[in-house]
Parts: structure tokens; sequence; C-alpha cells
């Protein structure tokens, strides 16, 4: 009977529809992921931020245009000029009265003079052409935080690979698992028949049936956990790769090892990538901040026109200006050296980050390959205890039969080798994890 069990199950699995592929739910994955997506937002942020900060390179060009109204003396009196429109009557030169050298009357024509419009419109571009490096560094600096926010989203796509692959190996290990239980439970089943026939028969007690049919409820309970767990593994596929997910293609329940040296592992490694690009960003702020030490040169030019008329006769108003400057920060309290000394600290302490995580990624490694190895002798030895307390079941329930034990010693043996089936699952699973673990420290995606 088992024989036909297994053969119609080979069956089923030849000709049954074909699910989801790891490679291609891989791909669904780096496609379609929400926190992927929203990763590449990040990194698209980050490469703008760069671009903003090149801008600063081509200077500013400004329009403006405005419109006034004003009686003030001064204000008129400066609109009248950018309009090249003042006279000398403007000055008060109409009311003076030059015959008389003790005159000194008030000129109204310059202290009250009438409400006036004032329309300016000017062109202004600013260049910075010496900034102490400042504007390079922020360059400098955008672009490795863009570097920095690639990483991330690499770092991000082997975390969902990571969580993917244990998700496909538990689903087919779980599959497995069901198939055992299963198994069981038919041969519980077939126990708890024989078991009714010898109690009709007056061979066994009805106590004995009943401890037949507790480990039957407890094999289905089993059997009940297994499958809701599926239920919820199946669920998170879907949610990683962002579709409905019912059916995946069967792997390996065991994944092959990593072969890699801890070498390429560490100088692959984001984490370690990241930090170094850590202390390549603090050296880039030290130099940020020496910039404050050295002098800012600007060049401007501006071109407008004015009248109390919008847009009136523009050439026959219009000016220019251009111009240099330069400012160079003396003093300011010490700050400038506080903030020098800080970033120098902050690199410091990145390059100390830097070798930390080294090592701590190294140590790590190791740990991870002793608990592979370990894994696999116990998942080696746990195979030969279950096909052994597998055969020691088949013989007691054969003895049971022929009344040489009893149906106690028949359950412990199922018990037993329950029990040996449910441990290698659980190493097996561990020995997967560990091994997508070290892939994802070593920045692979190897199925």
């Amino acid at each position: 009977m088992r024989i036909m069990l297994l053969v119609l199950l080979a069956f089923c699995l030849c000709f049954a529809e074909e699910g989801l592929r790891l490679d291609d739910a891989i791909q669904k994955v780096k496609e379609h992921n929400s926190e992927i997506v929203i990763a590449k937002f990040d990194e698209r942020i980050k490469m703008l931020e760069h671009q903003a900060a090149l801008g600063a390179n081509y200077g500013s060009l400004e329009l403006s245009q405005a419109a006034l109204r004003s009686n003030d003396a001064l204000n008129i009196f400066g609109y009248k000029l950018q309009s090249r429109e003042a006279t000398f009557s403007d000055f008060g030169f109409k009311q003076l009265d030059i015959s008389n050298p003790n005159y000194n009357a008030t000129p109204s024509d310059l202290n009250n003079p009438k409400d006036r419009n004032h329309f300016q419109t000017k062109i202004e571009y600013t260049l910075p052409l010496y900034t102490g490096g400042k504007i390079e560094q922020y360059g400098k600096i955008t672009q490795a935080l863009h570097a920095m926010s690639t990483l991330d989203r690499e770092a991000l796509i082997l975390q969902k690979i990571y969580e993917l692959k244990k998700s496909f190996f538990a689903i087919s290990l779980l599959d497995a698992h069901l198939y055992t239980l299963h198994m069981i439970a038919s041969n519980t089943a077939k126990l708890e028949a024989k078991t009714a026939a010898m109690m009709e028969e007056g061979y066994v007690k009805k106590v004995d049936l009943l401890e037949v049919q507790s480990k039957q409820a407890d094999v289905e309970r089993l059997i009940h956990q297994a499958e809701a767990n599926r239920a919820l593994l199946y669920a998170f596929v879907s949610f990683l790769v962002d579709e409905p997910v019912t059916q995946i293609s069967r792997n390996d329940e065991e994944a092959p090892t990593l072969i890699s040296s801890d070498a390429n592992i560490l100088s692959d490694n984001l984490e370690i990538k990241k930090a170094e690009q850590g202390v390549e960003i603090s050296k880039m702020g030290i130099a940020l901040q020496q910039s404050a030490f050295l002098p800012q040169v600007g060049a401007f030019a501006n071109y407008g026109s004015s009248d109390d008329k919008l847009l009136n006769d523009f050439s026959k108003n219009d000016a220019y200006t251009v111009g240099l400057q330069v400012k160079w920060n003396l003093f300011n309290g010490g700050s400038d050296n506080n903030n020098l000394e800080k970033a120098r600290v902050e690199n410091l302490k990145a390059s100390q980050q830097l070798v930390l995580a080294k090592k701590q990624i190294a140590l790590h490694v190791k740990q991870i390959q002793t608990q592979i190895q370990n894994d696999e002798y116990e998942i080696k030895s746990l195979k030969k205890e279950v096909e052994l307390s597998h055969l020691i079941y088949e013989n007691y329930a054969g003895r049971y039969e022929q009344k040489l034990v009893s149906i106690n010693d028949v359950l412990m043996k199922q018990s037993e080798e329950l029990t040996k089936v449910l441990r290698l699952k659980e190493v097996q699973n561990a020995r997967n994890e560990k091994i997508f673990e070290l892939q994802k420290l070593a920045s692979k995606e190897v199925q």
C-alpha cells in the first residue's frame, strides 16, 4: 500500500501544473516588491540631490520686475535718476534766487515731489568663482550619498531574496513533512482498524483502542499545523512578489552549500562597502569644513531698465552693472575650528566603524559556517535514525498483530519515529536558513 501511495504521489507531481519557480520569483521581487520600489525612489532622490548640488557651479540667473508708487522725496529723486529724467528743477534750482546772497528758501520741488509710479525690469547673473572647495565637496558628498543609497537598495534586494529563498525551501520541507505525516496517519489508521478488530475478539481492551485514536488525533493536529504554516508561507511569498501565489515549483529539501572563500565574502559584503563609503564621506566632510577658512570669490552682472510706465522705451533707460566680490571670514568665535575638529573626529569614528564591521562580519561568517557544518552532521545522523525508527515501528506493529508486544509499546515506537522526523525537518530548515544568510553576507543571489 505504501508503494502505491508513493507511485501515486510521483504521478501527481509529474503531471501537476508547474508552480512559480524560484528564479522567476526572484525576478518578480526585484521588479515589484513594494519595499524595493520605495528604495529605488530613495535612490532617485539622492541622484537628484547630487545634480542639484552640481548646479551651484553654474551660478544663477534671475529676472525681477518691480512695480512701485511713492511720494517719498528720496525715492522720487532716485526713480527719476534711474529713468534718466532728473532735471535741475528737481534739485530746487527753479526757486533759487542767486541775486540774493541771504536767500535760504526751502525747495518744494525737491522736498515735496508729486506721487510717481516706478517700474523696474532687471535681469541679474551671479557666478561663484572660488569657494574654497565648498561647492566641489558638496558635489562629492551628494554623489557618495547616492552611491550609499544604491548599496542600501542592493542590501534590501538581498534581504528580500533571503526571505524568499527561506520561504520556498520551507514550503518544500513542509510538503515533504506533510507527506510523512500523512503516511504516519495512514499507518495509525491501519493500526486503529487492527486494534478495533482485536478488541471485538477480546484480545485487547477498549483503552488500547482509545490510545491509538488519541495518537491519530495528535498526528492530525500536526498535519493541521503544518498546513496552516504552509498557507502562511504562501501568503508571505505572495506579499514578497506582490501577486497571488498558490503553488511553487518544488525545490530540493536541502539548499546547496555556498562555495566562496572568506576573503571574497568580505570583499563583496555590502555592509563593509557601506562602512568604506562612510569613511570616504567623512573625509569629504573634513575638506568641506576646511573651506570655511578660505576666501569666497564671486562675480555678478545685471542689466535692466526703469521708467514710470511698464516697459516704456526700454533701451533708452537701460543700465548695466558688473562686478566682483571677495568675502573672507576672519573670525566667528571659533565655530569654524570646532566644526573642523568635529569632522576629524567623525572621520576617526567612521574608520573605527569600518574596522569593527570587518571583524564582525568575519566572525559572523565563521559562526554560520560552523553551524552549517554541525547541522550537516546532525542531518546525516538523523536520516539514519528516521529510517531505523520507521523499521522498528513496522517491526513492533507486526509483533503487535502476533500479540507479542502491547499497543503502548507500538505507540511509543511511533512517537519516537515522529520525533525523529520532526527533528530532521527542523535541522534541515535551520541549515537552509544559515546557507541563505551566508549568501546574503556574500552578496550572492545564487539559488
